[in-house]
């Protein structure tokens, strides 16, 4: 390990790559940069093609890839099976998984609108899924290691239209303060954070009705005047997974051009 390279021979898990503009593939070029090698993950046979062929095109042929359904038990439990067979140990983890399906009040609308399924599927991919994959890669984190989920500021304050996902941050914030302090009783502590960004042009975000306001209110109210770029959170997660964060746990740290400190 060298201070060019804090998380050199370090192992890390990536899941939620979905495209090159994904904050969860920023990160990946940021630790892949520390020097970590990487394992990654996809969502279903419809994105694998497109997955591969970035990591492979990006982190090198070799690199490792295993299809993971985080609804599913038997998909999360077959994924660390995977992982186990390529590596001994784990060092880090990143959760860059969310879901809110397209249905009355969830993503635009009346929230009063959402409906119980609608709910219960957001909750269980967008917070759940954290509990579980923390319970299937803590006995691969021998030496200890960090857990990095990705919120957003609308957990804590009404940003409209969020809606659903809002409750599903609120909620994933919630189950890493409680994991960041059940997993620093084990012998080889777990360190668990989550770093809220700023609005990035991401495929998920444009999803979310009024998104372009959201970024030129980011303009307007930040006190650096911007929101943040992917180099940056990538640069936040390698500094959470390094050795560096040793006494950072349970944290939210933002990475917003500081506008969740405004009041108005």
């Amino acid at each position: 390990m060298s201070a060019e390279k804090p998380l050199e021979g370090k192992i890390g898990i990536v899941t939620g790559v979905a495209n090159h503009r994904s904050i969860a593939f920023g990160i990946a070029k940021a630790w892949h940069a520390a020097g970590a090698r990487l394992i990654f993950s996809y969502q279903g046979e419809r994105l694998k093609e497109g997955v591969a062929k970035l990591v492979h095109e990006h982190f090198g042929e070799d690199t490792p890839l295993c299809e993971l359904d985080v609804a599913s038990d038997e998909s999360i439990e077959g994924f660390f099976r995977f992982v186990a067979g390529q590596t001994p140990r784990v060092d880090m983890l990143l959760h860059a998984i969310a879901f809110a399906p397209r249905e009355p009040g969830t993503l635009e609308g009346h929230f009063s609108e959402i409906g119980r399924e609608a709910f219960r599927s957001s909750l269980d991919i967008s917070a759940y899924s954290l509990i579980a994959l923390s319970r299937g890669v803590a006995p691969l984190m021998t030496g200890g290691g960090s857990i990095t989920a990705l919120t957003y500021h609308a957990s804590r304050c009404v940003v409209p239209n969020y809606n659903l996902m809002a409750v599903s941050k609120s909620a994933l914030e919630s189950c890493t303060r409680y994991l960041a302090y059940d997993l620093a009783q084990r012998e080889t502590p777990i360190r668990v954070n989550c770093i809220s960004a700023g609005p990035v042009q991401t495929l998920a975000a444009r999803g979310v009705s009024g998104f372009t306001t959201m970024l030129k209110l980011y303009q307007e109210k930040a006190p650096l005047h911007r929101s943040c770029t992917q180099d940056e959170l990538g640069a936040m997660a390698a500094y959470l997974a390094s050795d560096a964060a040793a006494a950072v746990t349970g944290q939210v740290l933002y990475v917003d051009g500081g506008y969740s400190i405004m009041g108005m």
